[in-house]
């Protein structure tokens, strides 16, 4: 069943995608090509997530901090791999005040540029490091094809960046980041996905080496939904970051950078909502309960209202988000297909016969039908509630783990088979790593390297490339993708 203006999943999961992020008030276009305005339930869905995060940086022992929106365009020149990387996605400014810039300046893409020359300055000696910074920014990247959330010119993200004494802290900085958004996704989000380093063709531009989560859509396709580099010592000669180490010998410090960004909101939605809209895992829900009174008769209601107010007061201080729909002008079914669509993990539905009863109607949002509901008692209620929606979220989680885990497969036999396997799901296979193969599988297959998991399921072995025949040491992903 398909709620009433929402393209069916099967029918065009593209359609339906941008059906949901309209009809359930997240976003709308904006008069600008290609951005997006991000209307208050996305904001507070995006606000669920900056929380989910920044607690895990700060604990992490990190520190926020803000750097300027403009850059100056030599500042991208000194990493050439880097500019080589973000030209074509740059927004220039050539006019200021109404006069030519002596300098053009760049709308930052990224800020290693802009923060590798503030590094610069604050780090003089060892015990200046690590220094540990996050920023959370808007960007543009002058996209050509856009879809609200997945892929904007202008989108909201965070950007760490940090400086080491060393390779190996640098590295370990970089792998402790991507295991933060691993269990940020999971446990937050209840998003499974697979931890791994992205081959050299889709390595951010300047980094050393880049590492990804990647998490499977309704569609089977693969979204890269958080990324970590280490970079090596590429900025800091760039930007001339060094520091005087015990010996008071002046080295060259090793940075890394990681981002998270709005597409996360467009993985939510994509990772669990069905026919019926959203499904909102209750750690991020913007309402976690949305109580609807039912009462037809205007004796009825007096009695009705009094309760809901009971149950609201219960559940708020029991510190869940709730939220109480006592709108005269709509029905009870009206009122429950639009928290559906917003996707309230449970909704409390209080009539007549609930407050004779000293009862409740629980409906669960992850559970469709009468199967997800239940009559519970009002006392103790807030209890009860806040135990089904630790139960929901482990569930949603199950169920995008099944549904992932139904759709990768492991191909070791032919080239044909491997992109029969892509048409419907994700392949896991040796790959050599070669631009060569990659682009057979972009032209055969419309799907590119996803990565190579930190989890390798045959450690120590070797086998042959898939695409070419060559030695490889390791299996990746590959995938059709956003």
């Amino acid at each position: 069943m398909s709620q009433q203006g929402v393209t069916p999943q099967s029918e065009d999961f593209s359609r339906w995608y941008t059906d949901v992020v309209q009809k359930a008030d997240l976003a709308d276009y904006s008069p600008v090509r290609g951005c997006m305005i991000i209307k208050p339930y996305g904001y507070e869905l995006w606000e669920a997530v900056k929380g989910g995060l920044d607690r895990r940086f700060k604990a992490t022992g990190h520190q926020n901090a803000y750097f300027p929106l403009f850059i100056p365009e030599s500042f991208l020149k000194k990493e050439a791999e880097h500019v080589e990387g973000f030209s074509p996605e740059l927004a220039v400014v050539t006019i200021g005040g109404g006069k030519e810039l002596e300098e053009p300046l760049i709308v930052r893409p990224t800020s290693e540029t802009i923060i590798g020359w503030a590094f610069q300055k604050w780090i003089q000696s060892h015990r200046d490091l690590p220094l540990l910074i996050n920023q959370w920014a808007n960007v543009v990247r002058w996209e050509l094809r856009t879809r609200l959330f997945l892929r904007t010119m202008e989108f909201l993200w965070q950007e760490g960046h940090t400086a080491h004494a060393t390779h190996d802290d640098a590295q370990a900085e970089t792998m402790r980041m991507l295991g933060v958004y691993a269990d940020f996704a999971t446990n937050d989000a209840a998003i499974p996905v697979i931890q791994g380093r992205k081959s050299d063709q889709e390595r951010f531009a300047g980094a050393l080496r880049s590492y990804t989560i990647e998490a499977m859509m309704r569609d089977r396709k693969a979204l890269q939904s958080g990324t970590s580099h280490n970079l090596g010592q590429n900025f800091a000669k760039a930007f001339d970051i060094q520091y005087t180490d015990e010996n008071n010998e002046l080295q060259y410090c090793w940075t890394t950078s990681w981002g998270l960004s709005t597409r996360m909101v467009g993985a939510i939605v994509m990772t669990h909502g069905d026919d019926m809209g959203l499904r909102l895992p209750p750690r991020l829900a913007p309402i976690q309960v949305v109580i609807v009174p039912i009462a037809r008769k205007d004796d009825e209601r007096g009695p009705v209202l009094e309760a809901v107010g009971r149950v609201e007061a219960a559940l708020r201080e029991a510190g869940i988000r709730v939220h109480v729909d006592d709108r005269d002008n709509l029905s009870p079914g009206f009122k429950f297909n639009d928290w559906e669509m917003r996707g309230v993990p449970l909704r409390v539905e209080i009539g007549p016969k609930d407050v004779q009863k000293n009862s409740v109607a629980l409906a669960r949002r992850d559970i469709p039908g009468k199967a997800g509901k239940e009559f519970v008692p009002q006392d103790g209620l807030a209890a009860v509630v806040g135990a089904r929606l630790d139960t929901i979220q482990a569930n949603m989680l199950q169920q995008a783990t099944e549904f992932r885990d139904s759709h990768l497969r492991e191909v070791t036999g032919s080239y044909d088979e491997f992109i029969d396997v892509l048409q419907d799901g994700w392949a896991l296979t040796w790959f050599c790593g070669g631009a060569a193969c990659e682009d057979k599988v972009k032209e055969d297959a419309a799907a590119v390297s996803r990565c190579f998991p930190l989890d390798q399921p045959h450690p120590g072995e070797t086998g042959k490339c898939m695409i070419c025949g060559g030695e490889a040491t390791e299996m990746a992903y590959f995938a059709k993708a956003y």
